[in-house]
């Protein structure tokens, strides 16, 4: 057997060096003495100032470059991966329509303002129009109440508020997105929103969760995101957002890119006047089946009770 080495006595054991903290600086830490040579100092501060100097992930105008742009698609993918991998977000109920669906009582209220506008110019043709649309838009904004209840349903789910296995998405904007939004959070359930960078100002809806609201710089990556943990989407009547994106994810579960998920579109009446499906497979440019890629609802309940009837039947129960 070999011998142990003898026990060290505890006094020749050195104590921990600080962490950070030094007795002696370095070389590096004293900048060359003024004395030895007097453009040293102005020389070493305007290598200090160029932006070569400064550390890659700290220099936005380096991360700007055409030549990063791989690197920034990789940071816009991972930074809500991880902080949705962190509230143990699972799957997603996806919610988009129009940003210019108001609430009922704002609604009400530009009518009126356009009303009395128009009383005091009644020839005014711009009026007439924008009075005719305020009022398209009062009719419509019943859906804001329905998208509520929408949330709300989706928020109580599963084993109740707290339950993240389950939670609403949408595109963090106002009208449709902040309806869906704010009945989950009137729930008490953690709601998420993706925002996109737009060369002018905008603001997150205020009904969504802190450290759960994110700002995208690519739309493909915000997409992404949008279908990644997607058990269903719900599209309220929109205009051209709500349509590319009801659009892509149809074409996707056309071709089998994803796998196939509900997809709700609320309000018949207002969806068959905007796409007329039919006419689309009697023209041969889809196929019979790819009209039961979809279906039409009326109310937020039957929404909600056919995403899960659908995955029910799909053998994919909602909160696996």
């Amino acid at each position: 057997m070999s011998k142990q080495p003898p026990p060290r006595d505890d006094l020749s054991i050195p104590p921990p060096p600080h962490p950070i903290r030094r007795h002696e600086k370095l070389p590096w830490q004293t900048p060359k003495a003024i004395e030895d040579d007097a453009g040293a100092h102005d020389r070493v501060q305007a290598l200090m100032e160029n932006p070569s100097y400064r550390p890659a992930d700290a220099d936005i105008d380096f991360l700007r470059q055409g030549a990063t742009r791989g690197v920034r698609l990789q940071l816009d993918y991972s930074k809500p991966e991880l902080l949705l991998e962190q509230h143990s977000i699972r799957h997603t109920i996806v919610v988009f329509g129009g940003t210019r669906i108001h609430e009922p009582a704002m609604a009400r209220r530009r009518v009126k303002e356009l009303e009395r506008a128009l009383q005091a110019s009644p020839a005014d043709a711009a009026l007439k129009r924008q009075l005719d649309i305020a009022r398209r838009i009062l009719d419509k904004s019943r859906f804001y109440d329905i998208a509520r209840e929408f949330g709300r349903l989706v928020g109580d789910s599963g084993s109740g508020p707290q339950d993240s296995r389950v939670v609403l998405m949408t595109g963090g904007g106002p009208g449709m997105m902040e309806a869906a939004n704010r009945g989950a959070w009137e729930a008490g359930a953690k709601t998420i929103g993706l925002n996109i960078t737009l060369p002018h100002e905008q603001f997150p809806n205020p009904y969504l969760t802190p450290g759960l609201c994110f700002r995208f710089h690519y739309f493909a990556l915000r997409k992404l995101h949008f279908l990644l943990r997607a058990r269903a989407l719900v599209a309220f009547p929109g205009g051209y957002g709500t349509l590319d994106e009801l659009f892509e994810t149809l074409t996707l579960i056309q071709t089998r890119k994803i796998k196939p998920l509900p997809v709700v579109l609320m309000g018949e009446a207002y969806w068959r006047r905007v796409v007329d499906f039919d006419f689309l497979a009697a023209e041969g440019v889809i196929d019979d089946e790819d009209r039961d890629l979809f279906w039409f609802a009326e109310s937020a309940l039957d929404a909600w009770e056919g995403i899960q009837r659908w995955h029910q039947a799909n053998g994919t129960p909602l909160f696996d």
